[in-house]
């Protein structure tokens, strides 16, 4: 029996025959990576292994209908894929194990993510690209099940974007739009809101992607019974099969076990979504797991022993090398000594990745030593330390933690000694974390000379006839010259197309610019998000709009574990400069008036988070923004689209800088430092303040990730020597923040002569009454009174008790 696939027409015999052998010393590799390191984790060597032992042939079959261009966006089983394009090597798998910190040794991520997690390289060092087009390319893979599916519908997205819009530059980034998405994802993943959210998009969208569903009928114990209606994910998802009348996708189901089949299957799947752009179902089915679910624990706990059989029969790789053998492709002596040497193969590059990721270690295990035996010497403590260096010495295996652990652990014996050893051993440790901490801590945001804190402020110009106008028509105006100078720029979100958004910030820009570049969407916050990072990762520049801020709340997952992560767990490899809008605060209702502003600033640590306290202010950030290349979130004032602004004369240029602060009044008695819609109701306290002779400062953060990087407002405290800090999150969430940003980064403590304090919303959510603002959120009266107190605990006399 023969295959017949588009490939195989086109070659002869014997190449067919070299590709096949060649595929199955792939699987061969695979597998026996699994093996050996399932045995390295039991060993203690690695921490954890999850695998893709079972699954080897179909993803032979992806790969070779996988182009140049295409992309990936799978999960933590797809070694065997990863091999196949040529992006995974033996030792690359071992280093993974091992979490090597050498993003040479182990290029998926330098350690940062567990094995299994596989990514290309997109970027430079330099933060430019590199040419995409021109590779096979995977995106940044994440532990989270299903959570690859939003960025895989923005991956696929790109290509339609490139394909139907005009002006773009697609140098480096696509081939009039003939790129496919390819999706992988577990069985039991499919139950995920995010599997079916996506899905349904996609099929809205008609975009090329191909979604893999991995089927070997569990999720870790769980039997599809208990995980899938019907226990077929391709069975429920039938009335999105398309027809004469109805877009939709094309499904196939393929035994994950017959080679030939797979092989003509994803052949004909890429060939749909390239060429009609068409979003495809692949629901491969019969697969096995012979070491279970990951080296957590063993299958053998539940699956019964009929299950085992069936899988030790069906076994993909066991089933392909029969196929071989029955059709004269290769001899069971020829496959044998394949497989014996792939077993060598594989322990020798076990071997070598474990010499790589140990002789580091030892070599800076050697110098430690080295210093505490001549630390020893000089200390009167020459016991302790020599007890220390000694336990080191036998660690024949160490990591980094032994040794830097006790050498600052010697420090403790000479704190009070004076010698060349001690000051030769603080220099060591001051290097060692000067070296080793950036393996740890790099790329969290950019390190390029264009990151967006670099970019220096421009201020609005304005004439002096120019007109006060809506602050929505200040957002418009200035979006259309971001649309008019950027082609790849493009917005879409809940009602921003047709209407050009709730606040009419994007009004008549869709008649202008066209449905592809401003785009209404449904209401599915997450797969708006993941739009947005796969357009982003493909050399687009969108900006994906949240309607509200508490609708953040959908997409928040997608946000905290793929978006805000990406630059830091590819270690510098891949990047997606998303900006993500929407709006809040200040308005009426549980749902409408949250400030989640506590929660984002800490799950979303590796974006820019900025708060702009009227609309010119927010069009400066997106200005910035469009500039550099790095992801953030705008929040702009729910109540401000109304409120009378200047109109700038430089629309598109002006430009709000990131993680600077603004003194918004002068004062000298105390510090308040307040953002977005409440620091209005601040001004206006300020001024009500001078009344009874308090004259307060008042700060504008502007940007909450980060925070007043030039270190300014300590130098408004130093003058008031008291601080306020207001804001409408809950108790301990953003003021509390701020406050240990002042205070304990900055030093402000040294120059305060009341207590620092804090200022926030009550602890539920706003009541929706007319006056539930009132009575939920600080306001005027709050403020006046708290400032007042904090002048009468300072001056009773001058300042008498209010009540």
């Amino acid at each position: 029996m023969q295959a017949d696939t588009e490939t195989q027409k086109h070659i002869s015999y014997d190449d067919f025959k070299d590709q096949v052998i060649s595929d199955y010393k792939i699987a061969v590799t695979s597998r026996e990576c699994s093996l050996l390191g399932r045995r390295e984790v039991l060993t203690g060597k690695a921490k954890f292994g999850i695998f893709g032992d079972g699954k080897e042939v179909p993803q032979l079959a992806m790969a070779r209908a996988f182009k140049n261009g295409d992309f990936r966006s799978g999960y933590y089983r797809d070694q065997t894929f990863m091999m196949a394009i040529g992006e995974l090597k033996i030792a690359h798998f071992f280093a993974g194990l091992y979490a090597h910190t050498d993003i040479v040794a182990e290029p998926m991520s330098a350690g940062r993510q567990m094995g299994g997690h596989f990514l290309t390289k997109s970027i430079n060092e330099d933060g430019s690209w590199v040419n995409l087009t021109q590779q096979k390319n995977s995106s940044a893979d994440i532990s989270p099940t299903a959570g690859q599916m939003p960025r895989l519908l923005g991956l696929a997205q790109a290509s339609k974007i490139y394909r139907n819009v005009e002006g773009i530059d697609t140098t480096n980034f696509s081939n009039n739009g003939n790129e496919v998405a390819w999706g992988t994802i577990g069985n039991a993943s499919t139950s995920e809101g995010l599997f079916f959210e996506t899905f349904n998009a996609a099929g809205v969208l008609q975009v090329p992607m191909v979604i893999s569903v991995w089927d070997d009928a569990y999720g870790i114990s769980v039997p599809a019974k208990h995980q899938t209606t019907k226990e077929s994910i391709s069975e429920i998802l039938k009335g999105f099969q398309r027809d004469d009348e109805h877009n939709g996708y094309e499904i196939f189901v393929v035994k994950g076990w017959d080679y030939p089949a797979l092989v003509d299957t994803f052949e004909k799947a890429g060939k749909i979504a390239r060429e009609q752009h068409i979003p495809v179902l692949i629901h491969v089915i019969e697969l096995t797991q012979p070491q279970g679910h990951s080296t957590s624990g063993s299958h053998e706990r539940y699956k019964s022993k009929e299950r085992l059989e069936w899988e030790k029969a069906y076994d993909c790789n066991v089933k392909m090398r029969e196929w071989m053998i029955s059709n004269g492709i290769a001899t069971e002596e020829e496959l044998s000594t394949i497989e014996k040497d792939i077993k060598k193969q594989v322990r020798d590059g076990k071997k070598a990745a474990w010499s790589a990721f140990l002789s580091p270690i030892k070599k800076d295990k050697k110098e430690i030593v080295a210093i505490l035996e001549q630390l020893a010497q000089q200390s009167a403590n020459k016991n302790f330390i020599a007890k220390l260096k000694n336990d080191l010495i036998a660690v024949d295996e160490p990591v980094k933690r032994d040794v830097i652990s006790t050498a600052r652990k010697a420090l403790r014996y000479v704190v009070h000694e004076t010698s060349d050893a001690k000051d030769k051993l603080i220099l060591w440790i001051e290097n060692y974390y000067q070296k080793t901490q950036p393996e740890y801590s790099s790329h969290l945001y950019s390190e390029n000379e264009d990151k967006a804190t670099l970019i220096p402020s421009v201020a609005p110009q304005y004439n002096d006839e120019d007109e006060e106008v809506d602050g929505r028509i200040v957002l418009r105006n200035n979006f259309d010259k971001l649309f008019e100078n950027y082609k790849e720029a493009l917005i879409f979100g809940e009602d921003s197309g047709n209407i050009g958004d709730v606040n009419q910030g994007l009004e008549g820009l869709q008649k202008k610019y066209g449905e592809f570049r401003i785009a209404d969407t449904g209401i599915r916050e997450a797969t708006i998000i993941g739009q947005g990072i796969g357009m982003a990762m493909r050399g687009l520049r969108p900006i994906a709009e949240i309607q509200y801020l508490d609708y953040l709340m959908y997409a928040l997952q997608t946000m905290s574990d793929d978006l805000v992560t990406l630059l830091y767990r590819s270690a510098g490899k891949q990047k997606a400069p998303l900006i993500v809008r929407t709006r809040g605060h200040r308005l009426e209702g549980i749902w409408h008036a949250g400030s989640q502003m506590g929660g984002l600033i800490h799950l979303l640590r590796g974006m820019y988070i900025l708060v702009p306290r009227n609309m010119t202010k927010a069009a400066g950030f997106y200005n910035t923004l469009m500039e550099s290349d790095e992801p953030a979130l705008v929040i702009e004032s729910l109540n401000g689209y109304r409120l009378k602004e200047k109109l700038p004369n430089n629309l598109g240029d002006f430009k709000t800088p990131i993680g600077k602060i603004e003194v918004v009044k002068e004062g000298n008695d105390i510090t308040l430092v307040s953002y977005g819609s409440t620091l209005r109701i601040v001004e206006k306290v300020a001024t009500e303040l001078l009344e009874v002779d308090i004259n307060a400062e008042v700060i504008d953060a502007q940007t909450l990730l980060p925070f007043d990087i030039h270190h300014e407002t300590v130098k408004s405290v130093e003058k008031t020597n008291r601080l306020l800090v207001i804001d409408e999150d809950v108790p301990g969430g953003c003021s509390a923040y701020l406050m240990q940003e002042i205070v304990e980064k900055q030093g402000a403590y040294k120059f305060l002569d009341s207590a620092p304090q804090t200022l926030a919303s009550q602890e539920h959510r706003p009541a929706y009454a007319s006056d539930g603002d009132y009575f939920s959120k600080p306001n005027a009266e709050d403020i006046f009174e708290k400032v007042y107190g904090i002048m009468h605990e300072a001056y009773p006399a001058k300042y008498p008790k209010l009540r």
